[in-house]
């Protein structure tokens, strides 16, 4: 078929379209990878069939029931020939969908001894990879995978775990981007030899591919073993799906224990236990119950209406082949005003048009504005709803098609549910990162209309023609480079316990409640509802948390004397997985008090977690997690304020001012803006000047004292000198205002009030007087005595890359903003 019969074919469509698909005036339907439309030719023909005969249960020798049997066996075999599928080698099996066929052959090799090891395609629907929860092994593959397992380069799964019995199930389309994969690989996997003699299997998922291409079963030998579809798919109605099973491989289904309705001959219950199932054919010992008779018969209507309509399957394929084209091609072309793309394109381009068809109508993509920044995808799908243009946004139950699309690896996804993030969630951008994609798919009642509205509608709200003015965040204040960078940066993620330090490479995201992962858990008393801190336990000191992203865990040690029977190290799932909380009264929370705040904690139901920390502190207590993200109780705010002692001073003529800083008291809303924290004292970040800890240092040393380490004020931050000739006043940072740190500006929001927390050693548990003595001869203002500053991050205004996930990291430049009046 050529482009013009291709038009002439999208003009026949447009001809029918309003009298058979009355629901789509005024509205753009590109979600067809869902469900199709059903015509009101088939509902009036199955609703004239309803009205005009008498169905019964099939079960029975009735007249009603005769007729539905014969209908159901008419029907079935008119699929199998739908699908060019000889009776005598293939049987169908009517199921809910797909989903209920892919567990029907589940059940099969589950029901075998020893068990079955299981792969499947990185492209697979939800529905095929839930099936790895029944194997013995399971593995995941992408298409390199496959080619060496069939070229016998590499075996099904990792391991020998004693299974002669394989199953491999892939898509024919992925549902995700329409990619079409091999369908030989049905017939390469039976031929396979393996050195273990295993038996292979290949589970076909049609789903995606039916509903605007021909799917081929003319040749059993090279046909999957066994193959499952939605008919939804395809003709809009019914909801039904298929199972097509290759005789030759139907004894698979011998070891399936369950029976049920009408698929055996003879029951025994009393006195013996024994039944003797349906042999006669395959199908009548697998549909369990009675059928969906109605559906069955409608679907009998939808075959016949659809040849109707469509003609062909290789015509709906032509059609919505070029229509995919002229989308992708509109998208991908797509730019802004400064010649930057709007559309990320994860769909692979289409072939030339005298090409095979390797592609369905299936175009998966992503949006970004005019400085590189994600789109949110639940803003577009809002925003397309309000124009009556259908279409599917998010993860589209294609776990390892988004991972691999988005780039996103284990880690990130586990954090991404830690910070909240669920199917559906009003929130899909992380750490700068989408989590979902666009998906428009086209079906066979699409025509060109539809996919010139879409582009024009992306066109219209999502291309930047004018470039917008970019946010001056700090236009009232000057900037002095201060010769400062970023010596080192720290978290803590369990509240008074040891510091992770942050690797000098590591890019870390700096978030409104602080640095990631900072002070996110922390250890609660038993008895007392408190959480624990250094000033009653300095035991704490020597529990040091790792941040693990590749295992997507928080690993934790304890580098004092363990007690016997204590292991080296527990590990902590990053994921907040309420399944890991404890339920307390009908719910997983607990009340507690945190630096005088009642907040509310979810805690470990663990117990070698909570035996961990119990054991090593000698104290009773559990872990608790108080992640970011809450409001009332489950939400606290920064207390931090600007002190007397950090009022402006005035400047002498040869004072550098990249020093003393302010000349104006700081912004009005540095001491009345809410700014969250958690488990944090007072603010979200802490800095400290390496110039004051050294004066500090100077003056201990005077007095006969140890220097005192960075370590014991908990600092998050600590900037320093950026050359060892570079002289810094010390205290300098009392009269900052503003900070900027690499790209990122920060709010100072004044000095850190100290307590004697600060003389425990951090290596060693112990405690001394220092540096707290010489603190309050030096560094004592209105009775209180002071070290270190607050501060918070100020979001930029700019929608960018950089603004979706900022992060500031060792070596950073550090600038510092004053007030000039």
């Amino acid at each position: 078929m050529d482009e013009d019969t291709v038009l002439g074919y999208n003009k026949d469509v447009e001809a029918f379209r309003e009298l058979e698909y009355p629901m789509l005036k005024d509205a753009v339907y590109l979600d067809h990878a869902g469900t199709t439309l059903y015509s009101k030719s088939l509902m009036e023909r199955f609703m004239t069939d309803m009205m005009s005969n008498l169905y019964g249960n099939p079960h029975s020798a009735s007249p009603s029931s005769q007729l539905s049997t014969n209908r159901i066996e008419d029907t079935r075999l008119n699929v199998l020939q739908f699908f060019n599928a000889d009776p005598d080698e293939f049987d169908i099996v009517f199921v809910a969908n797909a989903t209920a066929g892919i567990k029907l052959v589940m059940d099969a090799f589950r029901g075998r001894a020893g068990g079955f090891n299981y792969g499947y395609h990185i492209a697979a629907h939800t529905s095929l990879v839930g099936v790895r929860e029944n194997a013995v092994s399971s593995c995941c593959l992408d298409d390199e995978d496959v080619e060496l397992w069939l070229d016998g380069f590499r075996s099904l799964v990792d391991g020998n775990h004693g299974c002669d019995l394989n199953l491999f199930a892939y898509p024919a389309q992925s549902n995700l981007d329409g990619r079409r994969l091999p369908l030989t690989w049905a017939h390469r996997v039976r031929e396979a030899s393996s050195p273990m003699g295993s038996t292979n299997y290949t589970l076909l998922d049609a789903s995606a591919m039916v509903s605007t291409s021909q799917l081929d079963l003319s040749d059993a030998r090279t046909a999957p073993d066994f193959t499952v579809l939605s008919f939804y798919k395809i003709f809009g109605f019914p909801d039904l799906g298929a199972l097509i099973v290759r005789k030759d491989s139907g004894s698979i289904f011998d070891n399936r224990k369950y029976f049920g309705g009408g698929t055996v001959d003879v029951v025994l219950c009393v006195k013996e236990q024994w039944h003797a199932p349906k042999t006669q054919s395959l199908h009548e010992s697998l549909e369990d119950g009675t059928l969906p008779l109605h559906n069955i018969m409608a679907l009998d209507a939808a075959i016949d209406v659809h040849k109707r309509l469509y003609g062909s399957m290789d015509q709906i394929a032509r059609h919505t082949a070029c229509l995919a084209r002229r989308l992708y091609e509109g998208l991908a072309s797509l730019r802004h005003a400064n010649s930057e793309p709007v559309c990320v394109m994860h769909s692979p381009a289409f072939p030339s048009r005298d090409a095979n068809l390797k592609q369905g109508p299936v175009i998966a993509f992503n949006l970004r504005n005019s400085s590189g920044a994600w789109v949110s995808n639940i803003e577009f799908e809002r925003l397309a709803a309000v124009r009556n243009i259908h279409v599917r946004t998010g993860g589209v139950c294609n776990p390892g098609g988004i991972a691999t699309s988005l780039k996103l690896e284990a880690w990130e996804i586990r954090r991404n549910f830690s910070a909240g993030y669920r199917c559906g969630a009003e929130t899909d951008i992380y750490s700068g990162k989408i989590t979902g994609i666009i998906r428009a798919s086209i079906g066979a009642m699409s025509t060109m209309s539809d996919v010139e509205t879409f582009i024009s509608f992306v066109r219209e709200f999502y291309v930047e023609e004018n470039l917008p003015l970019l946010h001056t965040d700090i236009a009232a204040h000057s900037e002095e480079p201060a010769d400062l960078v970023v010596e080192s940066l720290t978290v803590y993620p369990i509240k008074s316990c040891g510091g992770f330090s942050i690797p000098p490479s590591a890019a870390w995201e700096v978030r409104p409640e602080g640095l990631v992962w900072d002070r996110e858990w922390c250890l609660i008393h038993q008895g007392t509802g408190q959480a624990l801190s250094q000033k009653r336990h300095p035991r704490m000191a020597l529990i040091r948390p790792v941040i693990d992203f590749q295992a997507g865990a928080l690993r934790v040690h304890y580098l004092g004397t363990r007690p016997p029977g204590v292991p080296e190290e527990i590990r902590i799932p990053l994921s907040a997985n309420p399944s890991f909380y404890k339920p307390v009264d009908g719910t997983r929370s607990l009340s507690s008090r945190v630096c005088g705040d009642a907040i509310v904690t979810h805690t470990y139901a663990n117990p070698e977690i909570n035996n961990f920390f119990s054991s090593v502190l000698d104290v009773p207590c559990v872990l608790a997690r108080f992640p970011a993200g809450g409001s009332g109780l489950s939400g606290r705010h920064a207390k931090a304020h600007m002190q007397k002692h950090q009022r402006p001073k005035k400047i002498s003529s040869n004072s550098d001012p990249g020093f003393l800083g302010s000349l104006t008291p700081p912004d009005s809303d540095s001491e009345t803006q809410k700014r969250p924290i958690l488990l944090s004292n007072e603010s979200p970040i802490l800095a400290i000047n390496r110039s004051s800890l050294d004066a500090l240092n100077e003056e201990i040393i005077k007095g006969g004292g140890s220097p005192a380490s960075a370590a014991v004020f908990r600092a998050n931050v600590i900037l320093a000198p950026s050359n060892q000739n570079t002289q810094q006043q010390p205290y300098s940072e009392d009269h900052w205002t503003k900070l900027r740190i690499g790209q990122q500006e920060f709010q100072m929001l004044g000095s850190c009030r100290r307590c004697h927390m600060i003389c425990i050693n951090q290596n060693t548990a112990e405690k001394d007087k220092e540096p707290f003595v010489t603190l309050a001869k030096t560094r004592r203002f209105d009775s209180k005595i002071f070290f270190g500053s607050h501060m918070c991050h100020i979001p930029s205004k700019n929608a960018t890359r950089e603004s979706q996930c900022p992060t500031i990291k060792v070596g950073d430049i550090v600038s510092i903003s004053m007030n000039v009046g």
